[in-house]
Protein backbone atom coordinates (compact mmCIF):
# COMPACT_ATOMS: atom_id res chain seq x y z
CA UNK A 1 0.00 0.00 0.00
CA UNK A 2 1.26 3.38 -0.74
CA UNK A 3 1.76 5.99 1.79
CA UNK A 4 -1.97 7.30 1.15
CA UNK A 5 -3.65 4.14 2.64
CA UNK A 6 -5.60 3.53 -0.63
CA UNK A 7 -3.48 2.08 -3.57
CA UNK A 8 -1.08 -0.96 -3.68
CA UNK A 9 0.93 -2.94 -6.58
CA UNK A 10 1.10 -6.72 -5.60
CA UNK A 11 4.31 -7.12 -7.69
CA UNK A 12 7.57 -7.51 -5.49
CA UNK A 13 10.43 -4.86 -6.30
CA UNK A 14 12.37 -7.52 -7.16
CA UNK A 15 10.53 -8.23 -10.04
CA UNK A 16 11.84 -4.53 -11.79
CA UNK A 17 13.93 -4.18 -14.50
CA UNK A 18 17.45 -2.29 -13.26
CA UNK A 19 16.21 0.42 -15.90
CA UNK A 20 13.06 0.95 -13.70
CA UNK A 21 13.98 0.44 -9.94
CA UNK A 22 13.74 4.15 -9.46
CA UNK A 23 10.00 4.62 -10.82
CA UNK A 24 8.34 6.20 -8.05
CA UNK A 25 4.80 6.71 -9.79
CA UNK A 26 2.43 4.20 -9.03
CA UNK A 27 0.60 4.38 -12.76
CA UNK A 28 4.36 4.70 -14.47
CA UNK A 29 5.20 1.67 -12.99
CA UNK A 30 2.26 0.19 -13.55
CA UNK A 31 2.95 0.67 -17.08
CA UNK A 32 6.67 -0.63 -17.16
CA UNK A 33 6.51 -3.83 -15.34
CA UNK A 34 7.89 -6.99 -17.09
CA UNK A 35 4.46 -8.94 -16.36
CA UNK A 36 0.30 -8.06 -15.36
CA UNK A 37 0.18 -6.56 -12.19
CA UNK A 38 -2.37 -5.66 -9.94
CA UNK A 39 -4.35 -2.69 -8.68
CA UNK A 40 -5.23 -3.36 -5.14
CA UNK A 41 -7.54 -0.85 -3.61
CA UNK A 42 -8.45 -0.83 0.64
CA UNK A 43 -12.08 -0.58 -0.04
CA UNK A 44 -12.77 0.08 3.53
CA UNK A 45 -11.61 3.43 2.97
CA UNK A 46 -13.93 3.72 -0.23
CA UNK A 47 -17.22 4.65 0.79
CA UNK A 48 -18.74 6.34 -3.15
CA UNK A 49 -18.01 4.92 -6.27
CA UNK A 50 -18.22 7.00 -9.51
CA UNK A 51 -18.13 5.50 -13.30
CA UNK A 52 -18.03 6.49 -16.25
CA UNK A 53 -19.61 4.81 -18.86
CA UNK A 54 -18.40 5.39 -22.40
CA UNK A 55 -14.56 3.72 -22.28
CA UNK A 56 -14.69 2.76 -18.90
CA UNK A 57 -17.90 0.13 -18.77
CA UNK A 58 -18.48 0.14 -22.25
CA UNK A 59 -16.22 -0.61 -25.51
CA UNK A 60 -15.36 2.82 -26.89
CA UNK A 61 -15.64 0.86 -30.30
CA UNK A 62 -19.10 1.84 -30.63
CA UNK A 63 -18.86 5.93 -30.62
CA UNK A 64 -15.68 5.92 -32.15
CA UNK A 65 -16.85 4.13 -34.97
CA UNK A 66 -20.53 5.66 -34.79
CA UNK A 67 -18.04 9.24 -35.11
CA UNK A 68 -15.27 8.34 -37.26
CA UNK A 69 -16.82 6.50 -39.85
CA UNK A 70 -20.44 5.85 -39.56
CA UNK A 71 -21.57 9.43 -39.41
CA UNK A 72 -19.31 10.84 -42.26
CA UNK A 73 -20.48 7.72 -44.62
CA UNK A 74 -24.06 9.17 -43.72
CA UNK A 75 -22.78 12.66 -44.28
CA UNK A 76 -21.12 12.30 -47.34
CA UNK A 77 -24.20 10.22 -49.19
CA UNK A 78 -26.22 13.01 -47.98
CA UNK A 79 -24.61 15.89 -49.69
CA UNK A 80 -23.36 14.01 -52.45
CA UNK A 81 -19.23 13.86 -51.05
CA UNK A 82 -16.66 11.01 -51.29
CA UNK A 83 -15.96 9.67 -47.28
CA UNK A 84 -12.86 11.54 -47.53
CA UNK A 85 -14.20 14.88 -48.44
CA UNK A 86 -16.91 14.21 -45.76
CA UNK A 87 -13.97 13.43 -42.77
CA UNK A 88 -12.30 16.46 -43.97
CA UNK A 89 -15.51 18.75 -44.01
CA UNK A 90 -16.14 17.56 -39.94
CA UNK A 91 -12.90 17.07 -38.55
CA UNK A 92 -12.96 20.87 -37.77
CA UNK A 93 -16.65 21.05 -36.34
CA UNK A 94 -16.04 17.86 -34.17
CA UNK A 95 -12.73 19.72 -32.76
CA UNK A 96 -13.90 22.90 -31.80
CA UNK A 97 -16.55 20.87 -30.15
CA UNK A 98 -13.98 18.99 -28.16
CA UNK A 99 -14.54 19.12 -24.10
CA UNK A 100 -17.85 21.02 -24.70
CA UNK A 101 -21.55 19.58 -23.54
CA UNK A 102 -22.14 20.22 -27.25
CA UNK A 103 -19.83 17.78 -28.33
CA UNK A 104 -21.81 15.22 -26.38
CA UNK A 105 -25.12 16.48 -27.08
CA UNK A 106 -27.34 14.57 -30.12
CA UNK A 107 -29.59 17.63 -30.46
CA UNK A 108 -26.44 19.85 -30.97
CA UNK A 109 -25.38 17.78 -33.43
CA UNK A 110 -28.92 16.90 -35.57
CA UNK A 111 -29.34 20.60 -36.17
CA UNK A 112 -25.53 21.08 -36.96
CA UNK A 113 -25.27 17.96 -39.56
CA UNK A 114 -28.91 17.77 -40.28
CA UNK A 115 -28.64 14.09 -39.43
CA UNK A 116 -30.85 11.80 -37.19
CA UNK A 117 -28.33 11.02 -34.97
CA UNK A 118 -30.19 8.98 -32.37
CA UNK A 119 -31.39 7.42 -35.78
CA UNK A 120 -28.52 6.68 -36.66
CA UNK A 121 -27.22 5.29 -33.15
CA UNK A 122 -30.05 2.94 -33.52
CA UNK A 123 -29.16 1.31 -36.61
CA UNK A 124 -25.75 0.67 -35.36
CA UNK A 125 -27.13 -0.43 -31.73
CA UNK A 126 -25.64 -3.97 -32.10
CA UNK A 127 -21.99 -2.78 -32.24
CA UNK A 128 -22.53 -1.83 -28.16
CA UNK A 129 -21.04 -3.82 -26.04
CA UNK A 130 -19.68 -4.18 -22.54
CA UNK A 131 -15.85 -4.17 -21.58
CA UNK A 132 -14.38 -6.99 -20.08
CA UNK A 133 -15.24 -8.72 -16.31
CA UNK A 134 -17.17 -4.98 -15.96
CA UNK A 135 -20.29 -7.19 -15.01
CA UNK A 136 -18.52 -9.45 -12.59
CA UNK A 137 -17.57 -5.54 -10.89
CA UNK A 138 -21.03 -4.08 -10.86
CA UNK A 139 -21.75 -7.04 -9.21
CA UNK A 140 -19.64 -7.11 -6.60
CA UNK A 141 -19.57 -3.64 -5.79
CA UNK A 142 -23.75 -3.35 -5.84
CA UNK A 143 -23.61 -5.64 -2.65
CA UNK A 144 -21.67 -3.99 -0.98
CA UNK A 145 -23.21 -1.00 1.12
CA UNK A 146 -21.24 1.49 -1.36
CA UNK A 147 -23.03 3.98 -3.24
CA UNK A 148 -22.78 3.84 -7.05
CA UNK A 149 -23.48 6.23 -9.28
CA UNK A 150 -22.90 6.16 -12.58
CA UNK A 151 -21.44 9.50 -13.75
CA UNK A 152 -21.53 10.07 -17.90
CA UNK A 153 -21.17 12.65 -20.49
CA UNK A 154 -23.37 11.15 -22.79
CA UNK A 155 -26.61 12.59 -23.85
CA UNK A 156 -29.80 11.28 -22.01
CA UNK A 157 -31.11 9.57 -25.30
CA UNK A 158 -27.97 8.23 -25.67
CA UNK A 159 -27.70 6.80 -22.01
CA UNK A 160 -30.86 5.44 -22.45
CA UNK A 161 -29.98 3.76 -25.58
CA UNK A 162 -27.23 2.09 -24.08
CA UNK A 163 -28.52 0.64 -20.58
CA UNK A 164 -31.61 -0.93 -22.86
CA UNK A 165 -29.18 -2.43 -24.72
CA UNK A 166 -27.17 -3.45 -21.68
CA UNK A 167 -29.19 -3.72 -18.83
CA UNK A 168 -26.06 -2.12 -16.47
CA UNK A 169 -29.19 0.14 -15.45
CA UNK A 170 -29.63 -2.14 -12.57
CA UNK A 171 -26.35 -2.03 -10.61
CA UNK A 172 -26.44 2.10 -10.02
CA UNK A 173 -28.07 3.97 -7.04
CA UNK A 174 -28.68 6.76 -9.81
CA UNK A 175 -27.64 7.45 -13.83
CA UNK A 176 -26.23 10.83 -13.97
CA UNK A 177 -26.07 12.96 -17.49
CA UNK A 178 -23.64 15.74 -17.25
CA UNK A 179 -26.66 17.55 -19.61
CA UNK A 180 -28.62 17.78 -16.42
CA UNK A 181 -26.01 20.26 -14.73
CA UNK A 182 -25.24 22.27 -18.05
CA UNK A 183 -21.38 21.11 -17.82
CA UNK A 184 -19.55 18.40 -19.14
CA UNK A 185 -17.39 16.61 -16.48
CA UNK A 186 -14.14 18.37 -17.81
CA UNK A 187 -15.40 21.63 -16.82
CA UNK A 188 -14.70 22.73 -13.04
CA UNK A 189 -18.27 24.10 -12.37
CA UNK A 190 -19.20 20.05 -12.71
CA UNK A 191 -17.95 18.77 -9.44
CA UNK A 192 -19.79 21.28 -7.08
CA UNK A 193 -22.95 20.60 -8.57
CA UNK A 194 -22.39 16.55 -8.55
CA UNK A 195 -21.42 16.80 -5.35
CA UNK A 196 -24.01 18.88 -4.09
CA UNK A 197 -27.39 16.62 -5.52
CA UNK A 198 -24.95 13.25 -4.46
CA UNK A 199 -23.14 14.09 -1.38
CA UNK A 200 -19.79 12.72 -1.47
CA UNK A 201 -16.54 12.57 0.47
CA UNK A 202 -13.55 13.85 -1.87
CA UNK A 203 -11.20 11.65 0.33
CA UNK A 204 -13.65 8.59 0.47
CA UNK A 205 -14.55 8.25 -3.01
CA UNK A 206 -13.08 6.24 -6.19
CA UNK A 207 -13.51 7.82 -9.76
CA UNK A 208 -12.95 5.68 -12.75
CA UNK A 209 -13.27 7.06 -16.09
CA UNK A 210 -11.12 6.64 -19.30
CA UNK A 211 -11.02 10.09 -19.72
CA UNK A 212 -7.61 11.97 -18.42
CA UNK A 213 -9.51 15.70 -19.36
CA UNK A 214 -11.85 14.53 -16.63
CA UNK A 215 -9.56 12.81 -14.25
CA UNK A 216 -7.73 15.85 -14.58
CA UNK A 217 -10.65 17.94 -13.39
CA UNK A 218 -11.87 16.15 -10.89
CA UNK A 219 -7.92 15.89 -9.53
CA UNK A 220 -8.43 19.98 -9.36
CA UNK A 221 -11.66 19.38 -7.40
CA UNK A 222 -10.45 17.40 -4.69
CA UNK A 223 -10.98 13.86 -5.71
CA UNK A 224 -7.84 11.79 -4.23
CA UNK A 225 -8.68 8.59 -5.67
CA UNK A 226 -8.37 8.50 -9.60
CA UNK A 227 -8.31 5.22 -12.18
CA UNK A 228 -7.65 5.14 -15.80
CA UNK A 229 -8.37 2.80 -18.36
CA UNK A 230 -5.67 1.92 -20.45
CA UNK A 231 -7.81 -0.03 -23.25
CA UNK A 232 -11.02 1.84 -23.64
CA UNK A 233 -11.52 0.57 -27.28
CA UNK A 234 -11.07 -3.38 -28.03
CA UNK A 235 -10.14 -2.55 -31.58
CA UNK A 236 -7.08 -0.04 -30.89
CA UNK A 237 -4.18 -0.71 -28.58
CA UNK A 238 -3.44 -0.47 -24.78
CA UNK A 239 -2.88 3.30 -24.42
CA UNK A 240 0.33 4.31 -21.90
CA UNK A 241 -0.74 6.43 -19.05
CA UNK A 242 1.76 8.28 -16.40
CA UNK A 243 -0.62 10.71 -14.82
CA UNK A 244 -3.04 8.48 -12.96
CA UNK A 245 -3.35 5.10 -12.02
CA UNK A 246 -4.62 2.93 -15.11
CA UNK A 247 -6.55 -0.21 -15.00
CA UNK A 248 -7.14 -2.74 -18.63
CA UNK A 249 -9.46 -5.14 -16.86
CA UNK A 250 -11.53 -4.52 -14.07
CA UNK A 251 -10.80 -7.86 -12.38
CA UNK A 252 -7.30 -5.79 -11.22
CA UNK A 253 -9.76 -4.29 -8.81
CA UNK A 254 -11.57 -7.11 -7.31
CA UNK A 255 -9.09 -7.86 -4.98
CA UNK A 256 -10.39 -7.43 -1.39
CA UNK A 257 -14.14 -5.87 -2.81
Amino acid sequence: MDESGYFAYSEDAKLLTPSIKNIRSPAILLNHLSRPTTLIINWEKIDTVLLDMDGTLLDLNFDNHFWQEFVPLTYAKQRGHSLTEAKTLLAPQFKKMEGQLEWYCLDYWSEALQLDIVGLKMEIAGLIAVLPHVVDFLEAIHQSSRTVLLVTNAHRNSLGLKMDKTCLNRFFDALISSHDYGYAKEHPAFWPLLQQQHPFDKQRTLLIDDSLAVLTAARQFGLEQLISISKPDSKRPKRVIEDFSAIEDFRELMKGL
